[in-house]
């Protein structure tokens, strides 16, 4: 066994990539810290699918039952008309097992409080910080924080999302490396007026799409709006700008959309973003390295983020450990090991937004017709099963036999 070297950590982040990083370096002997920006856990956030490779992350973490307890078991959805009609649906039965390896979706919120709970008795957490300056030598990562004294890091990993102030510090302006899709999103809980049970509505107009899915046994719902724009100058922080840009373009729209909108205001979660990518050529500058999001977003239209997270999280740490701590080594053994996945989960992004919001009546009644005939084409499995084979795209290595001097359960 070599002796471990780097092994005090800060992770910048408590979303999903952070606390699934921190939950394999503790595993490996090291000691992660994770500071994060928000006072608590968010709550709430888009419905996302773990799959293929993910999957098989979250089982070797003990926590796939968990994630299973908690995941939405959403049964399918339904693009509907002005007056409510359903025009076409789609069931999970159409693509005849896909996810039986154990795939699933989860609410964000409640993968993350999975992670959290699974290291919050071995982590330290400090809520309400963030990282404003970081000075990096032979010696380690001197950080200054917000509101913390200074501490001194032998590495510093990014997991703070596309819009990473740790990426920012490190590497420099977000607009270097990011790339507009095309889209905004705008999502947050609601009451389920619907009575979705455990089921979508989508209802849209040419570029638009808003709907609603149940969630929590069905105890609420969730509310999605999302539409082709080019780039929107708005204030980052603005939520009541943000609210009214959401208000705005969705105004006089048919079906339940008023009523969706009408809850706008009192939303606990609300979010809005650009569905943005994140293309960078390195993912790690000396003793500080990007996770999940801060280094490749994909953007909601993979549907992917939550598999690069976990994924990401998993051979970073791996790799570290398998370098006995180097970073030197680590870091770009990381990036080697996962850029096939990255690269395969950016470009299955490309052209979903056409189908998910198509651009005209005519393209809307094509995409219902093709989700009419799906259950009857005999390649429906190749369709349906395009997410998780792109999420399949590298294997799960086995880095238990790089363990440092410290026993990995």
């Amino acid at each position: 066994m070599q002796q471990m070297s780097n092994r005090n950590i800060l992770i910048s982040g408590a979303g999903i990539a952070g606390p699934a990083l921190a939950f394999w370096l503790k595993r490996y002997g090291f000691t992660p810290t994770i500071v994060e920006k928000a006072p608590a856990l968010r709550d709430g956030g888009q419905a996302i699918d773990v799959l293929g490779t993910a999957t098989e992350v979250v089982r070797r973490m003990g926590l796939l039952g968990r994630v299973h307890e908690m995941s939405t078991g959403k049964r399918g959805t339904s693009y509907v008309d002005a007056n409510g009609k359903a025009r076409a649906r789609i069931s999970s039965e159409t693509f005849n097992g896909v996810g039986a390896d154990g795939d699933t979706e989860i609410q964000r919120g409640d993968l993350a409080r999975v992670l959290y709970e699974a290291t919050r008795d071995e982590v330290d957490y400090l809520f309400g910080d963030s990282i404003a300056n970081l000075e990096q030598d032979e010696n380690g990562v001197h950080v200054t924080f917000e509101h913390a004294a200074q501490r001194t890091f032998d590495l510093v990993i990014g997991a703070d999302g596309a819009h990473s102030h740790t990426r920012t510090l490190a590497f420099g302006p977000e607009s270097q490396f990011a790339k507009h899709m095309g889209y905004y999103i705008s999502i947050y809980t609601i009451p389920n007026f619907l009575e979705l049970d455990r089921w979508e509505q989508d209802y849209n107009t040419p570029g638009t799409i808003a709907g609603a899915y149940s969630g929590r046994d069905n105890t609420e719902a969730t509310a999605i709006f999302a539409w082709a724009s080019d780039p929107i100058s708005y204030d980052h922080r603005g939520a009541a700008q943000q609210k009214t840009i959401v208000a705005d373009t969705f105004e006089g729209q048919g079906w339940q959309v008023p009523q969706l909108l009408a809850h706008l205001d009192d939303a606990p979660d609300f979010y809005f973003d650009a569905m943005t990518q994140i293309h960078m050529d390195s993912w790690h500058r000396g003793r500080i390295a990007l996770v999940g999001d801060a280094g490749y977003c994909a953007s909601p239209l993979s549907g992917q983020g939550a598999d690069l997270s976990l994924v990401g999280a998993y051979v970073l740490a791996g790799e570290l450990a398998a370098a006995a701590g180097d970073h030197a080594t680590g870091f770009p053994a990381y990036q080697q090991s996962m850029r096939p996945m990255v690269d395969a989960c950016q470009k299955f992004a490309d052209g979903v937004g056409a189908w998910y919001a198509p651009a005209s009546h005519a393209m809307i009644r094509f995409r219902n017709l093709n989700v009419r005939l799906l259950p009857y084409l005999p390649w429906r499995g190749l369709i349906g099963g395009a997410p998780q084979n792109v999420a399949r795209t590298i294997a799960v290595k086995d880095y238990n036999g790089h363990r440092g001097t410290v026993h990995v359960r």
